[in-house]
């Protein structure tokens, strides 16, 4: 399986022309549907609002502790994570509790087991569903909390009082643990030793691909290090940003006792929408160029992975060398159009396409319905640029 993965990918870099050409989504769309608006309507049309209250209530408890300590004024990112998550209504940050709500939805109760469990539905979703959603989405923020966590060793007095940064980082990893503590209590209350076993390696996917993350050796500096393949990149993806939603959504139909089968549809959808996702966020910087704006993006963002195998490693480190600045800073608008000249974006933009499309193929075998339609929308969303 890891071999076949490894083989679709040289092949969407080697000859990205071909598999854009027998895509159904098509790139070409409206440019105007933004994701933000695609979300909204999906929890009006399909009457779901995921409120997430005892969420709400532990970050704000969280952010009434920060703010008794003096906390709020030096704009920790840890504490801008759990304030956008509260309060603001804009970045739709509740995309994977709502996912599952969803699927849940599109799936409906499982004929063999409606008569014991359908007495608990309410809008076509168990309450267990209901929780599991709001677990995923604790675990979630969690990690969102704990990636706030700042490098003070490149902390510099210009910066601002490095005791209050040492004091958020603190703060970082406490209230993320505390977060986790709390998933893992209403996990149990679950009282299902398989939706235990999912999210419990879900969560081990997400350290395992945080910390590669984390390690991996950094190019920034000018060294020659290779950096991740495409194989490795897309395995990484997933743990990081794929295993959560896709473990949620298989949860998710174990709960309402569906079949396997339904249960594999369910963690496929998962799986390709958070690859979509995360490949239509790292195309972002190299598709939209703002006017007068620096561009920023990762040295591991699918489009420079893809791109680094098209040129081959020693054209990249020449590139990279002619980057960098005498200060040993890399110039990312340099950067920015040596990718954009050769076959990287466009192999990064076939393979969201790609995910986009295996996404809508899984959902397919479920009821037509509003939330199937919803998480149709969502799918093709995710290849809009």
């Amino acid at each position: 399986m890891l071999a076949a993965r490894g083989a679709r990918l040289a092949g969407a870099v080697a000859a990205p022309g071909r598999g854009r050409r027998t895509l159904s989504l098509s790139r070409s769309g409206s440019r105007s549907s933004s994701w933000t608006k695609v979300v909204s309507d999906a929890e009006k049309s399909s009457d779901i609002r995921p409120s997430f209250m005892s969420l709400r209530c532990l970050l704000s408890d969280e952010l009434s502790t920060c703010g008794s300590w003096g906390l709020s004024t030096p704009q920790h990112p840890s504490l801008n994570t759990a304030r956008g998550f509260v309060y603001d209504s804009k970045t739709n940050l509740q995309m994977r509790g709502l996912i599952v709500l969803l699927l849940s939805k599109a799936a409906g109760p499982n004929p063999a087991a409606a008569d014991s469990l359908s007495q608990y539905m309410v809008s076509g979703i168990y309450p267990s569903q209901r929780n599991l959603a709001e677990i995923t989405e604790l675990i979630h923020t969690a990690f969102l909390v704990h990636r706030g966590v700042v490098n003070l060793k490149e902390w510099t007095v210009s910066d601002g009082p490095l005791k209050d940064m040492e004091f958020g980082n603190k703060m970082a990893v406490l209230s993320g643990d505390f977060l986790l503590a709390n998933a893992c209590t209403g996990l149990a209350q679950l009282n299902n030793t398989k939706v235990v076993e999912l999210i419990s390696s879900a969560i081990g996917d997400l350290v395992e691909g945080i910390y590669d993350e984390s390690s991996a050796p950094c190019e920034e500096s000018g060294g020659v290090s290779s950096g991740p393949d495409t194989q490795a990149w897309e395995e990484q993806a997933f743990l990081s940003h794929g295993a959560l939603l896709a473990k949620s959504c298989q949860a998710a139909m174990e709960l309402a006792q569906h079949e396997t089968k339904a249960q594999t549809l369910a963690y496929k959808y998962g799986k390709h929408l958070a690859l979509a996702h995360k490949l239509n966020s790292d195309l972002q910087p190299f598709v939209k160029g703002g006017a007068g704006e620096s561009p920023s993006f990762s040295l591991g963002a699918a489009p420079v992975v893809f791109h680094r195998q098209v040129v081959g490693q020693e054209a990249w480190r020449q590139q990279l060398r002619q980057a960098t600045t005498p200060r040993n800073q890399v110039d990312y608008s340099k950067l920015l159009a040596a990718v954009q000249s050769e076959r990287g974006v466009s192999s990064a933009l076939d393979l969201c396409c790609y995910h986009g499309n295996k996404a809508l193929e899984a959902i397919q075998a479920f009821p037509s319905s509003e939330a199937r339609a919803a998480l149709e929308n969502i799918a093709a969303a995710v290849t809009k640029f």
